[in-house]
């Protein structure tokens, strides 16, 4: 088969241009991926929020205890808030309304939502008209490193025991 390629990529083309490339075919899972329905991947993105989002709302994660199962991990063993410590009751507390209760677990979470959200509508839309309905947010890299790094400086804050500080520790 390399030397049938070889051979097509040889001859010249009209005009005397040589072609030096020639795509390989389809494999089994590029034409099964060709195939997948322009809605799948909202719909499944759907599906994973929404269970998200059940899961949030039905362990009640503002009653449990620190201990309590399930627990974070990091928090058990050594006592500290990890980077996503206090992000399920902020998202508790953002399903049911309560924005300042949701920034103290976890301000970042709260910062981030409304641009995941917008970002999340706009793409559907986008992909399910297969037109542009909403303007895709584009975020520059620089955009995207200060915010791990403002989550950086947030997840090391949280952890100081002294004001204003300790108003972060969940």
């Amino acid at each position: 088969m390399a030397a049938h390629l070889l051979a097509a990529a040889e001859q010249p083309a009209p005009g005397g241009y040589h072609y030096t490339y020639v795509a390989p075919p389809k494999g089994r899972i590029a034409k099964l991926v060709d195939r997948i329905p322009r809605w799948a991947s909202p719909l499944g993105l759907t599906a994973l929020v929404s269970g998200g989002v059940a899961y949030a709302l039905l362990m009640r994660p503002t009653s449990a205890g620190a201990t309590d199962v399930p627990t974070c991990v990091m928090k058990l063993f050594t006592g500290f808030d990890c980077p996503g410590c206090g992000g399920t009751r902020a998202a508790w507390y953002l399903l049911h309304g309560d924005i300042p209760a949701a920034a103290h677990h976890h301000a970042m979470l709260v910062f981030a939502a409304p641009f995941l959200a917008y970002m999340y509508v706009s793409w559907t839309l986008n992909r399910l008209a297969n037109r542009q309905v909403l303007p895709m947010l584009r975020l520059s890299s620089g955009v995207l490193i200060g915010f791990l790094v403002a989550w950086l400086v947030f997840s090391v804050a949280r952890n100081l025991p002294w004001a204003p500080f300790d108003w972060l520790f969940v």
